[in-house]
């Protein structure tokens, strides 16, 4: 049985991880050319243009090296024979040494779409004895083509604010879209729940990718659009805009690795990165400059760097007011913006922003300081930033799912309340995120109970990783299964995982149920005056709402969640 060396070839209707424009991606097997004898190959780079090639012997890695250019070249020379004269390629490795990408830009998407299959077709050729028949065959049939429809990518007729990163994007969106109505200004907003106008739902869907921005953008009352740009979209279909006005990266950590040639942190940085590479030149890039992946991206930008720091003296503050950018950091429990040779301007008091937890969360405070720094730059004026600082709150109206906090009576109704706190907590940082704020509120005497629970598509070190995290940093832990997001395991694959990890560090036996609101209901209902129940909450936000406000529990304002906090501190 022959297998074909073409494994996937997928369009990218705009910018993505290798160009800056529409793009063909090829994902090829190149075991035919890795296996195929010295003499073949050498014939195969001859064909090509490489006549001084040195191959290597077959399966080294001096043969992988070869394979990489010569496919680079493949591409360059039956584009040249089909009628292009020139045509940019990148070509990336992968973690399997048979399996490598290669990609280039397109205008026509039929002849291009041909241009994929051929090379794969000319791969397929190797090993045989009619290699060069079939670089000619494969010219020929790219030549015969329709040239098809171009690329739908949408030049945008309003500002844009493009939000990524691994934690925090959402929040900080949700914040800049709040601030934006604060103004006055409507606002359309995508992101991972759907698309939003002026804050009322109006598509429940996964709308970080590309559809996402067209969605928002083709709705004539949007005057500022905010996107959140998620990993998925900007490797699968590109990212479906020309540019933005402002770019945000909230942070780089381990999150979806193993997936779509995606191995390591640095190459996830790589495709985070395309959000502010295609920042317009006079526009802001707003970078976290307490994350070195993130600051690293301003090299490669034409927009001006303003960066977030919660600390006023980072070195990334320092450089980029050297460089006549701009600097969102905490000074004396104020968000303060600083500026090359002017004084600080002190905005608010992080007490004051309820989203900060009374400054007790420290994503949120980068997230706050990244949407005060991305209102600024998009030009809302000062006071709206502030007023929408102060009014945007930790609650299911204003950022469901995300840190969201209630108090639920015990059976005493003089004794202290038990409070959950629900957030997604996808990955290890934002467990640990939501362990901080769980022991933020953590009354005197009082426990952590854990709600957790994955997604399938983790890699099985991540999957323990969080086991072994839950398990480390709270009293009790139970796991509550998210059906809708198994992506292809069983929940018995997932609670072995989990309980590897937990096992890690000594804890057993750790109980599991079917569901979000289920385990949710197993730990309030052993919960005690003062303990703090923690859920990782992803699948039924939704049920879990109903099922506090049935058994009296109500969401926390700010100063209820304030006294919590002083309450917490002063044991």
């Amino acid at each position: 049985m022959t297998v074909s060396s073409l494994i996937e070839l997928r369009v990218l209707e705009g910018p993505n991880l290798y160009f800056p424009r529409a793009a063909i991606k090829l994902t090829l097997d190149i075991g035919g050319l890795s296996v195929a004898s010295e003499d073949t190959a050498a014939r195969f780079a001859r064909r090509i243009g490489l006549q001084r090639a040195r191959p290597g012997a077959p399966d080294t890695g001096f043969r992988q090296r070869f394979a990489l250019r010569a496919v680079a070249r493949l591409v360059r020379q039956v584009a040249q024979e089909a009628g292009t004269a020139r045509l940019a390629v990148r070509v990336r490795s992968t973690s399997d040494p048979h399996r490598i990408v290669v990609a280039f830009p397109w205008l026509h998407r039929t002849r291009a779409q041909e241009m994929g299959r051929a090379v794969g077709a000319v791969l397929d050729a190797v090993p045989g004895a009619d290699i060069e028949a079939a670089v000619s065959t494969a010219a020929a049939r790219v030549a015969a083509a329709e040239r098809g429809a171009a690329p739908t990518t949408i030049t945008p007729h309003v500002p844009v604010v493009a939000v990524t990163g691994t934690n925090g994007k959402t929040t900080t969106s949700r914040m800049i879209a709040h601030i934006a109505r604060t103004r006055g200004l409507h606002v359309g907003w995508s992101n991972t729940d759907g698309i939003y106008i002026d804050g009322a739902l109006v598509e429940a869907e996964v709308y970080s990718g590309p559809s996402g921005a067209g969605r928002v953008l083709a709705l004539p009352e949007v005057e500022l659009a905010v996107t959140e740009t998620a990993r998925g979209g900007i490797l699968l279909k590109g990212i479906g805009l020309v540019h933005n006005d402002v770019s945000v990266v909230t942070n780089v950590t381990a999150d979806h690795l193993g997936q779509q040639g995606i191995d390591t942190v640095d190459q996830l940085a790589e495709v985070k990165a395309v959000v502010p590479r295609i920042t317009r030149k006079g526009g802001w890039a707003v970078l976290n400059a307490d994350d070195p992946r993130v600051y690293a991206m301003r090299t490669a930008i034409r927009a001006k760097p303003w960066v977030f720091s919660r600390d006023v003296d980072a070195p990334g503050v320092r450089d980029t007011l050297s460089e006549r950018g701009r600097a969102t950091v905490v000074i004396d429990g104020w968000v303060s913006v600083l500026r090359a040779n002017a004084d600080p301007d002190p905005l608010i008091e992080l007490v004051d922003v309820p989203m900060t937890l009374a400054g007790l969360s420290r994503f949120n405070v980068e997230n706050t300081l990244a949407a005060t720094s991305a209102a600024l730059a998009i030009g809302i004026p000062r006071d709206a930033v502030v007023e929408g600082l102060r009014t945007f709150l930790p609650d299911a109206e204003h950022n469901p799912g995300r840190m969201n906090f209630f108090s639920l009576p015990t059976s005493s109704p003089d004794a202290t309340p038990v409070s959950v706190v629900m957030d997604l907590a996808h990955n290890e940082a934002g467990l640990e995120a939501l362990v901080e704020i769980m022991n933020g509120v953590r009354q005197p005497g009082g426990r952590l109970l854990l709600g957790l629970g994955v997604v399938g598509d983790r890699t099985d070190d991540l999957i323990e990783r969080l086991g072994e995290i839950a398990a480390r940093d709270s009293d009790v832990v139970a796991i509550g299964h998210k059906e809708k997001y198994l992506r292809g395991r069983s929940t018995e694959e997932l609670e072995a995982l989990m309980r590897a990890g937990a096992e890690r560090v000594g804890v057993t036996g750790v109980p599991a149920y079917p569901t979000e609101v289920a385990v949710l209901s197993a730990l309030v209902g052993q919960a005690l005056p003062g303990d703090v129940v923690g859920v990782m909450c992803h699948a039924d936000r939704q049920g879990c709402y109903d099922w506090i406000a049935e058994h009296g529990g109500t969401a926390d304002d700010h100063p209820r969640l304030a006294a919590k906090v002083r309450a917490a501190d002063s044991a």
